[in-house]
C-alpha cells in the first residue's frame, strides 16, 4: 500500500473543508432548496440527536453487523471454492462458462429470489450480502492461482509437494495481491447490499433510515445517514489496506 505523505494528507483534508464550504454556501444562498440540501450544520445537528436518542447509533451498529457477517461469509466461502476450482484445470474448464453466466447478475435483481427463499428476515440480507460479495474473492483466487508461474509449478513437483503444500506455500501466497484486492472490493458491495437488504426488509439499519428520512422528508436525517455510510465506508477501506500493507510486507522487501 502506499503511504501519504504529510503534504498530501493536508491537501485531502484541504480538499474536504473545501468540498463542506461549497456545500455551505450552496445552502445558505438557497441555490439549492433546503428541503433537498440541508446545511452542514443542520446535518451535523441531526447526527447528534440522532447519535444521543441512540436511534442512529442502533442503526449504525445493526448495518455494521450485517455487513462483517455477510462479507466474513463470502470470504471464507469465495476463497475456499476459489481455491477448489483454481488448483484444478478440469474445473476451471467446466465451471468457468456458468461462473461468467451467473457473475455479471445484479444482486439487486436477485433479492426478490432470497425474499422468496428466505422471507424478510436476517437470512435474507446476509445471504444477499454474502452472494453479491462473494465473486470479488472467488474471481480472484481462481485467476490468481490459475496464473503462477509454471515455473512455480515444476518446481514443486520437482520437490514433490503435496497439494496442500503447494496451495499453502506457492499458490495463495502468490495469489495473494489479487485477493485482497478482491477483498477490500467485496467489503465495499457488502455495505451497498446491507442497506439495501434493510430497505427491501424494514429491519433497523441505516438503510431503513434513509428510507424513513426520505418519506419525510427529514433531509437533514437523510444526509447524517449518507455521512455515517461514508466514514464507515472509509473506515473499513483504511483498515483492510493497513491489514494489506502488513499481509504483503514481502513485495517491499522484494523490491
Amino acid at each position: 500500500m502506499r503511504r501519504l505523505n504529510p503534504g498530501m494528507m493536508m491537501a485531502s483534508v484541504a480538499v474536504l473543508l473545501l468540498f463542506i464550504l461549497l456545500w455551505h454556501f450552496v445552502s445558505v444562498t438557497r441555490l439549492v432548496p433546503a428541503t433537498f440540501l440541508p446545511s452542514p450544520t443542520a446535518t451535523y445537528k441531526a447526527l447528534s440527536n440522532g447519535f444521543s436518542r441512540g436511534q442512529l447509533s442502533a442503526s449504525t451498529a445493526s448495518t455494521v453487523w450485517r455487513m462483517l457477517v455477510g462479507w466474513g461469509l463470502a470470504c471464507l466461502v469465495g476463497i475456499a471454492l476459489g481455491c477448489l476450482i483454481g488448483m484444478s484445470e478440469r474445473a476451471r474448464a467446466y465451471l468457468a462458462p456458468m461462473l461468467e453466466a451467473i457473475r455479471p447478475l445484479p444482486t439487486s435483481a436477485l433479492i426478490p429470489v432470497f425474499i422468496a427463499i428466505f422471507g424478510l428476515s436476517e437470512g435474507m440480507i446476509l445471504g444477499a450480502i454474502a452472494f453479491g460479495a462473494i465473486w470479488p474473492m472467488m474471481l480472484a483466487t481462481i485467476n490468481g492461482i490459475a496464473g503462477i508461474d509454471p515455473a512455480l509449478r515444476d518446481l514443486a513437483k520437482s520437490l514433490k509437494m503435496s497439494t496442500l503444500a503447494f496451495l499453502t506455500k506457492i499458490a495463495l501466497p502468490s495469489a495473494m495481491p489479487e485477493i485482497m484486492a478482491a477483498i477490500r472490493l467485496g467489503l465495499t458491495v457488502a455495505l451497498v447490499l446491507a442497506v439495501v437488504g434493510e430497505m427491501l426488509s424494514g429491519r433497523t439499519g441505516l438503510g431503513q433510515w434513509l428510507l424513513v428520512s426520505a418519506r419525510s422528508f427529514a433531509t437533514p436525517n437523510l444526509f447524517a445517514g449518507v455521512v455515517i455510510l461514508g466514514v464507515i465506508g472509509f473506515t473499513a477501506n483504511t483498515c483492510l489496506q493497513l491489514f494489506e500493507a502488513r499481509v504483503l510486507r514481502w513485495r517491499q522487501s522484494a523490491r
